[in-house]
């Protein structure tokens, strides 16, 4: 069984290598879909039967690890100096240093490494995390696949 939980969050970024507009300064509303894999709890009495796991646990773990960090924030590649020393002379700035530039596949696979070691098979159900779609826009996407990267 499949199932997917959806969560947004705004962020800024820029990707400074690049030839188009992308090299500005800009935020996008990302979007992030994670899917997991197990069997359906059959156990009588617990809260999850019938239930791969419950979806606000889905939230409440990818909002603890990952989203909540990355929200409000500007995502910063670490060769990115110019725009890495700007950030750093704002006192409290959100920032988020990646040692890649933040484009949404890499985006997809630093959220796929991190969500992996938090969701964990309290059930025996063999819970897995398989896949996380990272919506850039409405209209572009990237797919982190479990054994793909």
């Amino acid at each position: 069984m499949l199932i997917t939980r959806k969560l947004e969050f705004d962020a800024g970024h820029r990707i400074s290598t690049h030839n188009s507009q992308c090299r500005h300064l800009h935020g996008h509303r990302y979007m992030i879909e994670i899917t997991l894999s197990g069997s359906i709890i059959a156990d009588e009495g617990v809260a999850e039967q019938g239930m791969v796991m419950d979806f606000s646990e889905v939230k409440r773990i990818a909002k603890s690890v990952l989203v909540d960090q990355w929200d409000h924030a500007f995502l910063v590649y670490s060769g990115d100096t110019v725009v890495l020393q700007f950030l750093q002379s704002i006192e409290g700035h959100k920032t988020v240093v990646l040692d890649v530039q933040p484009t949404a596949e890499n985006l997809a696979l630093i959220a796929f490494d991190i969500l992996d070691e938090a969701y964990q098979d309290s059930y025996g159900n063999h819970l897995q995390l398989e896949q996380v779609r990272l919506f850039e826009t409405p209209n572009c996407w990237a797919d982190a696949l479990r054994g793909a990267h």
